[in-house]
């Protein structure tokens, strides 16, 4: 969402970020060369990885405009292998600074990461690992390999980032109740303010201190009835109300509207509140402490009705305060009374703990490596996290690299399943989806036979076998 404020500049709080990670670089096939050496064995190193895009939190990025603007960021590639075991360079990491509260969802709306925090970083899109080298392919049956790895394509995705302002107290009401005057008042924030509905177009913060107590106070725009069903600005804005602590409902004393008065305004808000919890889940909005902030009692109008209406708010066990946001009658009170109400909060909060990474590893012998499925009459499709990666690594111009990749699927029980599940030979197999799939001529092979299979570097006489 993007709002028009002060003199051309765009607040913007959600937006579509398309990311690509860096490609891997290519391993090296080569073999080392000197005089009286014709042939010293593999020296090809390995290729670089790509460079990951990350999210950081930076104090001195105030909204997502940037990304609005520029919405598809790359991570840089890495560099190929070379001979002499000379490894080639990493991609360079993109790091794209965001605002404290940042939420990252994916394209289905699942949260990936609540960034929160100063410096708090999140890899949202991991770069391909570099293709490994003919030195590192190397074995005891294949001692000069004549070929090298692929590097894997980096990741590539589009995320939804949501900025949700981090604030201990929320001020909460209709358009022009005061609320941008108010926040200027009792902080250093300087929002714009005009005599005239929707003057506050972005969620304003402010840092207050009262005793030894120092708080954030976010002026959220001005909600109205339907707000939490998309009417108004209310249901772009309402996400900023969800880290707070406390509400303050600021209620307009000195409105002139028809049929407007403070406690129908308090309610109008109370329902919206109540109907946007049924996105929040854990922690609803009607839970959340509350108080009652009668605005402009400077307006003899206003401090009358303001006199008139405040016991109602106190029989429902609410504290009331009667301010005014242009005298400043009252915004001491006001400050130490939310002071202690965060004060409250904080404490009733459990202490913090270091942050740990769990590491559980996959158990021996678990889930399946790759699954196959009969797709007709001697046909059969190959899916698996492993298969489709080493897809990606192979060169398939060179025979002794698709013979590799042959031993790879037979290590892991391929030939075998194959054979189980039916597959003569010519059987047509795919290894993929069934939308974008390599698809084969499956030639039975033992493992065994596959190492004895290789002919001069670059070549494998099982396929001249096969042809």
């Amino acid at each position: 969402m993007a709002a028009g404020a002060g003199s051309g500049a765009q607040f913007v709080d959600r937006v579509v970020l398309h990311v690509a990670a860096g490609n891997g670089g290519n391993g090296c096939a080569s073999v080392h060369r000197e005089k009286f050496k014709p042939l010293g064995g593999p020296d090809g190193a390995n290729g670089g990885r790509g460079g990951n895009v990350v999210l950081e939190v930076d104090s001195n990025a105030a909204s997502l405009l940037e990304y609005h603007r520029r919405p598809h960021r790359r991570g840089g590639n890495g560099k190929p292998g070379q001979g002499g075991h000379r490894t080639g360079a990493d991609g360079a990491d993109v790091v794209l600074p965001v605002p404290d509260g940042t939420v990252v969802k994916d394209a289905h709306g699942e949260v990936l990461a609540d960034l929160v925090g100063e410096g708090t970083r999140y890899v949202v899109a991991e770069g391909g690992k570099g293709g490994l080298g003919n030195a590192a392919l190397a074995s005891a049956k294949r001692k000069a390999p004549g070929f090298a790895l692929l590097g894997e394509p980096g990741l590539e995705l589009d995320v939804v980032l949501e900025l949700k302002s981090v604030a201990d107290v929320a001020l909460v009401g209709f358009p022009s109740a005061g609320k941008s005057s108010l926040i200027a008042a009792l902080s250093a924030a300087k929002p714009k303010i005009a005599a005239y509905p929707f003057t506050t177009l972005v969620p304003n913060l402010g840092v207050v201190s009262a005793g030894d107590t120092t708080f954030t106070v976010a002026d959220v725009p001005g909600l109205i009835e339907g707000a939490s069903e998309g009417r108004g600005l209310g249901l772009e804005f309402l996400r900023h109300i969800e880290r707070s602590s406390t509400l303050a409902h600021v209620l307009d004393c000195a409105t002139m509207e028809p049929g407007r008065d403070p406690v129908s305004d308090f309610e109008v808000i109370e329902k919206e509140l109540r109907a946007y919890d049924r996105v929040l889940g854990d922690r609803p909005l009607s839970d959340r402490p509350r108080i009652v902030v009668l605005n402009k009692v400077d307006v003899p109008d206003g401090r009358e009705l303001a006199d008139m209406v405040r016991g109602e708010f106190e029989q429902r066990g609410l504290k009331v305060f009667e301010v005014s946001a242009a005298s400043h009658e009252g915004l001491r009170e006001l400050s130490f009374a939310m002071a202690e109400m965060v004060t409250e909060y904080r404490a009733s909060l459990p202490p913090a703990e270091p942050t740990r990474i769990v590491l559980r590893p996959a158990p021996v012998g678990g889930d399946a490596d790759f699954e196959i499925k009969t797709m007709g009459e001697n046909t059969y499709l190959i899916t698996g996290v492993k298969p489709v990666r080493w897809l990606r690594q192979t060169d398939f111009a060179n025979e002794e690299a698709v013979g590799f990749l042959a031993d790879r699927l037979a290590r892991i029980g391929v030939e075998d399943a194959l054979a189980k599940a039916g597959a003569s030979a010519g059987a047509t197999v795919l290894i993929g989806t069934p939308d974008d799939a390599v698809v084969f001529d499956w030639q039975p092979d033992g493992e065994d036979d596959a190492e004895g299979g290789t002919g001069p570097r670059g070549t494998d006489r099982r396929l001249d076998r096969h042809r």
